[in-house]
């Protein structure tokens, strides 16, 4: 006869009570951390914000938007970068007292964070069993503790704002066909030129009508502000849009993508373009293929992850506020070695390994780049292989990224049932 199935042992009151205390205690020890990580980043002072609010006034006057130059001491002049369109949007902020502004825009990020991260999470917790509001407590309190968060709340700046219209594309929209598939990425293209590689995503993955979508939609806006603001907006799309010394110096160490590196160590911090172009090439083939390969695999978190890992080594400018997609890839880590068997040899040491990388990625993302490090204001180049590594550190964390982050397998039913 068949044995009878062992009912597993019951959690006494005790157990129960502990377990929840731990828990407690985890969540308490988290937040008390946050304030240790935010205080250096409070001297940016709401920097960016502040520059959005003071180039609305310059342009509601009637100058030239993109005029608007503000001296830093690190960047040299800053202007405003942004699309018309994001103009546009920002324009109605020139109205509210700047303390009101300053906590719209974070709120509104707060808020973000926890969708996205709920987004990320909540199938994970669902598939491997474990308590779901714990679990995703730990995981916001995480995001926030990580510095291209710290960066963009500090900083005032509307990077995940961005992520919610891609991750709600790319995570929902797309894989489940829907209508509006590539609205979201088209809009955030519109708004900030980085987005911009998420169309050729969709272009790699064969999503053709979506990427038809996406790129109307962007189209479509941007001739919208063309409408409005004519004059401005032939002025950023044919001149300023190519003028990366508008956004600050491309050696800073906060400039965390491949021209970045290549600045840090060329004699001028201004590396040959054929150089860049060419390695930037290659490295846009291998991770969009890889991207694609992910897609195939019913795997869009891996897919897009590796996307704005491209997104952000390509760019001629990323700096640390851009760099969000270290976020999900952390997330496709640890679900990645959670899958794998730590009964078998082989899963154990899969296990192991994809953990710690995931700490490996995690650890210098919460500490951060810039944070607790005073780069100064003068050009000083990358000399010896300790100085390389520390000063690119995003660079090369996202470069292996793009070789090992583990594709998981059909996971597309799981994406269309989170909520």
């Amino acid at each position: 006869m068949p044995a009878e199935p062992v009912a597993p042992p019951a959690v006494t009151q005790d157990e129960a009570g502990g377990r929840t205390a731990r828990r407690v205690v985890t969540v308490l020890a988290l937040a008390a951390v946050l304030p240790a990580l935010y205080l250096p980043n409070l001297r940016h002072d709401y920097y960016d914000q502040k520059i959005y609010m003071s180039a609305m006034d310059w342009w509601a006057a009637g100058h030239p938007l993109y005029d608007y130059v503000q001296p830093d001491r690190v960047q040299g002049e800053l202007y405003f970068t942004y699309p018309p369109l994001a103009a546009l949007l920002l324009a109605p902020f020139a109205y509210l007292r700047l303390g009101v502004a300053i906590a719209t825009f974070a709120a509104l990020t707060v808020a973000a964070v926890v969708v996205t991260t709920r987004w990320l999470v909540l199938p994970v917790l669902r598939r491997h069993d474990l308590p779901r509001g714990f679990g995703l407590t730990v995981a916001v309190l995480l995001v926030l503790a990580v510095e291209s968060t710290r960066e963009t709340l500090t900083l005032g700046q509307i990077n995940m704002l961005l992520v919610v219209l891609i991750l709600a594309d790319l995570l929902f929209a797309v894989p489940q066909g829907r209508r509006w598939a590539g609205v979201g990425v088209g809009l955030a293209a519109a708004l900030k030129l980085f987005p911009g590689i998420f169309v050729l995503y969709l272009v790699a993955t064969r999503r053709w009508r979506a990427a038809a979508v996406a790129t109307a939609t962007a189209a479509v806006a941007t001739l919208l502000a063309a409408a409005v603001a004519p004059g401005d907006s032939w002025r950023f799309w044919t001149h300023e849009l190519w003028s990366t010394d508008r956004v600050g110096r491309t050696d800073y160490t906060g400039n965390q993508s491949l021209f970045g590196l290549l600045s840090r160590l060329a004699p001028s911090a201004e590396p040959g373009r054929l150089p860049w172009l060419l390695l930037a090439l290659a490295v846009a083939g291998f991770g969009l293929w890889r991207a694609a390969r992910a897609a195939r695999a019913g795997d869009a978190l891996a897919g897009l992850t590796l996307t704005g890992l491209v997104g952000g080594l390509v760019s001629p400018i990323t700096w640390i506020h851009h760099l969000y997609w270290f976020v999900p890839a952390v997330v496709v880590l640890v679900d990645a070695a959670l899958d794998a068997d730590p009964a078998t040899p082989a899963g154990a040491r899969r296990r192991g390994g994809l953990l710690a990388l995931a700490a490996g990625v995690g650890l210098p993302i919460v500490y951060g780049l810039v944070t607790f490090q005073d780069w100064g204001t003068a050009i000083v180049h990358t000399d010896d292989p300790v100085d390389f590594v520390v000063r690119n550190l995003y660079v090369l964390l996202s470069l292996l990224l793009l070789a090992v982050l583990p594709i998981r397998r059909h996971l597309d039913d799981t994406s269309k049932n989170s909520d």
